[in-house]
């Protein structure tokens, strides 16, 4: 089996998923694109909406070259087409354009580069599968919190626009540099000096349609529906929300909990990909539900400042515990031999997570009072929902005999 120096590509993963977590700042710029242009709040997340939506095409199109070898080319096209677009969006003067290079272009370039740098580098970790994942789904994260900051400040001196340009052109460089580090992961890759726990089960690799053919398919992408669909409500709407008269916060100050949120979606994508490694993954999952649904409950009954900033982290932790169990989740159910196909078709679910999840936050939610309380509601009820499902899981996994244990502590590569 060829070399490989897995931290290396791990490396340059990471810088990639820095730049593209740029997205998940995007309620920074609604309120200012909106100002600029002369576009309503609710055209303007539809951008992020479709950025979102689009997603399934190229993680699947990805995945099926990551699957294939092909991985430094697909994740190279990906991210030059994210910075590209992510570019070019500040350049649109009209709506539609502002949809095809936000939406279309930088939403196409990140699903390559995300199911790239996922699934490929998640393979070199088969015995830190929740750990790597963490990782990457972090980096995403961390990007996010550098970006909204550093955008707010763009925006305030120079306009939403300039923003993307300027922003945009700084990480095509850093994109570039991050591809030259990937490597294609060996089939059936085994780190030195690591063998699998005593009592895991037989790795069964599967294929998409062997797949499709499994319960636990369909239960693992409900969860993941479930799990993204507050996720991305908040993220697509947290400085807006933050200013309603519902809780009254200052621009400048939903600023900063945009980042504050960001720092806790990273630091949440890490620890719950290393805790679902113990814990196991389903069991993570369900506690994620539960700290979505008290989190809104905070939100709903405490219209304060204290109340959103603990509702704004424990919604932070859940999405990133989302976001950085289910890859692992995926591998550990079906095999990684086919992780990247797979993963991209899993991955639909947060596509449509995205769709409704700002939808049902910009339709119901705000109007003159800036009245919330029928999206959080119904975001507690999709986690309990998500719970259920969740506990089903389990059950069907069980019988299966496909979750194996958790590794055991101090485990090294």
């Amino acid at each position: 089996m060829p070399t490989i120096n897995r931290w290396r590509v791990l490396t340059g993963a990471v810088l990639i998923l820095l730049c593209t977590g740029a997205i998940y700042a995007f309620s920074v710029w609604v309120g200012p694109l909106a100002g600029a242009h002369d576009w309503s709040p609710g055209q303007v997340v539809l951008g992020f909406t479709i950025n979102g939506a689009i997603s399934p095409i190229p993680m699947i199109l990805g995945g099926f070259f990551v699957d294939r070898g092909w991985t430094r080319y697909s994740v190279a096209v990906g991210a030059v087409l994210f910075a590209g677009g992510f570019t070019l969006a500040g350049t649109a003067g009209s709506l539609g354009m502002y949809y095809f290079w936000y939406g279309i272009v930088a939403g196409l370039g990140m699903g390559f580069a995300y199911s790239g740098c996922l699934s490929n580098t998640i393979k070199l970790f088969p015995d830190r599968k929740g750990f790597a994942s963490g990782v990457l789904t972090a980096a995403l994260g961390t990007g996010t919190v550098v970006a909204a900051p550093v955008a707010q400040a763009i925006i305030k001196s120079a306009g939403p626009d300039a923003a993307y340009v300027r922003m945009g052109l700084v990480y095509l460089v850093i994109v570039i540099a991050g591809a030259l580090l990937i490597k294609t992961a060996p089939v059936g890759f085994v780190p030195e000096g690591w063998t699998p726990p005593a009592g895991a089960p037989a790795v069964v690799n599967r294929t998409w349609k062997q797949m499709l053919a499994m319960p636990a398919f369909y239960l693992i992408f409900a969860m993941l529906f479930a799990g993204a669909f507050a996720g991305m409500m908040i993220t697509s709407q947290l400085s807006p929300i933050a200013q309603t008269p519902m809780f009254a916060i200052t621009a400048a100050t939903a600023a900063v909990l945009v980042s504050v949120y960001a720092i806790c979606n990273a630091v949440g994508r890490f620890a719950w990909g290393a805790i679902s490694d113990r814990i196991g993954y389903i069991n993570a999952v369900i506690v994620i539900y539960v700290v979505v649904a008290v989190s809104f409950t905070v939100l709903l009954t405490m219209n304060t400042m204290a109340g959103f900033v603990i509702g704004t982290i424990g919604l932070g932790l859940a999405f990133g515990g989302v976001m950085g169990v289910f890859p692992a989740l995926s591998m550990n159910t079906f095999g990684p031999r086919y992780q990247g196909i797979n993963y991209g078709i899993i991955f639909t679910g947060y596509a449509i997570a995205a769709y409704f999840g700002p939808k049902v936050g910009t339709s119901l939610g705000g109007g003159a009072t800036g009245d919330y309380t029928q999206p959080f509601i119904i975001a507690i009820v999709v986690a309990a929902v998500g719970v259920v499902i969740a506990l089903a899981t389990r059950v069907v996994l069980a019988k299966a005999k496909v979750e194996a244990p958790a590794a055991p502590a101090g485990v090294n590569a």
